[in-house]
């Protein structure tokens, strides 16, 4: 069976009430599929009506329910007509074989059971009057629910994702003033092992910040940008482990000598030898964050994608620096708090669930290596239909 992709839009009012972690869990943990690219959207008028005159017209959805798909769609997506502004919208691509169905079938009818079973049971509403009519809808997520319907959505999406896409900081209900900080978080590889609801769950406990995700990008690093990334970390290694190679290199050669090393020659070891184990460590952290043994690579290789992939997620609000990364933890999980990203999903130091901008310096700097705002939809869309 061939592959297909599939889209989910994560509503203006799911995302603001701060649900998109439990829906990003469900689609990943209960389709299987490869998460391959998110992007937040601030859609303007031209796009939110031309996709509710898309659903309007869509003769595979219920004559009876279009209609009000595409009046929702036009009044919640557009900018708002009091103020003009506009509202957060998040799409997620999944691609793999059956992809289509897949998240229909966990997206769930527009008419939820109250089952808890679908997205739409637990997020959604469809609430009738006394007559039968649809008094309140809300449907929490937009898919493609065929292959032609997800092709025509997509299509249009992508042709808006640079206009409309990217960092939406200027959304309506996203804080403004002099205390918005901006913080990159980087949902590490280890988290996209396997397909689980790990993603999600993290997502989740960092929206008890507040905070507004306004930027969203899966990635999959380069060497080189994980050297430039980490390149800080590089320097602080092959200085602080002078000391503990030095005691470690002179305890091997005593014991395989049989003879004591005096102090100043294991001061030398550690200046000879510190530096190499600390380049060491750092290539393991660019191997783990790129999937790519990273040293002694020629400068096109680092160029190149790497094996692994991770989620960059920008939030924004007041103190926002502080606040994600007191919720994150400590580097060392066995030294966070419980309740804390890095105490429910950390391994070590170095597999440790998350990364969090430090500074709003560090933040910019690591926003601008990841490029979190690049265009990712149009180059997936263009390969599915070209």
């Amino acid at each position: 069976m061939a592959k297909e992709l599939a889209f989910v839009l994560i509503n203006p009012y799911t995302v603001a009430k701060s649900r998109t972690g439990g829906v990003i869990a469900r689609y990943i943990s209960r389709t299987g599929l490869d998460f391959v690219a998110a992007r937040m959207f601030a859609p303007s008028a031209e796009l939110a009506d031309a996709y509710a005159a898309q659903i309007r017209n869509d003769a595979e959805i219920d004559a009876p329910i279009r209609p009000f798909l595409a009046d929702y769609v036009a009044r919640e997506y557009g900018p708002d007509p009091a103020t003009g502004q506009r509202r957060r919208v998040m799409m997620l691509l999944f691609e793999g074989e059956n992809a289509i169905q897949l998240v229909k079938d966990v997206t769930g009818p527009i008419r939820p059971t109250n089952s808890g079973e679908t997205v739409r049971d637990t997020y959604g509403d469809y609430i009738l009057d006394a007559a039968g009519a649809i008094h309140y809808l809300e449907p929490a997520v937009f898919i493609g629910p065929s292959l032609h319907a997800a092709g025509e959505t997509l299509k249009l999406w992508a042709k808006y994702s640079v206009e409309c896409g990217g960092l939406v900081e200027s959304a309506g209900d996203v804080p403004q003033g002099a205390a918005t900080e901006e913080a990159l978080v980087i949902l590490k590889p280890d988290n996209f092992r396997f397909a689980s609801a790990r993603p999600g769950l993290i997502i989740d406990i960092f929206s008890r910040s507040g905070l507004r995700i306004v930027g969203a990008k899966i990635h999959r690093m380069t060497v080189a940008e994980a050297e430039e990334f980490y390149g800080p970390v590089r320097d602080v290694l092959r200085e602080k482990l002078k000391g503990k190679v030095a005691e470690r290199a002179a305890k091997a050669v005593a014991a395989e000598l049989g003879m004591e090393i005096p102090e100043a020659i294991k001061g030398q070891l550690g200046e000879l030898v510190g530096p190499m184990y600390g380049d060491n460590q750092f290539y393991q952290i660019v191997q783990f964050m790129t999937g790519r043994w990273g040293e002694g690579l020629l400068p096109e290789e680092k160029e190149k994608p790497g094996t692994l992939r991770c989620l960059l997620l920008v939030y924004a609000g007041a103190n926002a620096i502080s606040r994600i990364r007191g919720i994150l933890g400590p580097t060392d999980p066995s030294k966070a708090l419980p309740g804390s990203v890095r105490r429910e999903f950390g391994q070590d130091i170095m597999v440790n669930a998350a990364h969090a901008s430090d500074s709003v310096e560090n933040a910019r700097r690591e926003m601008g290596i990841t490029k979190v705002a690049e265009e990712t939809i149009r180059p997936w869309v263009e390969a599915y239909y070209p």
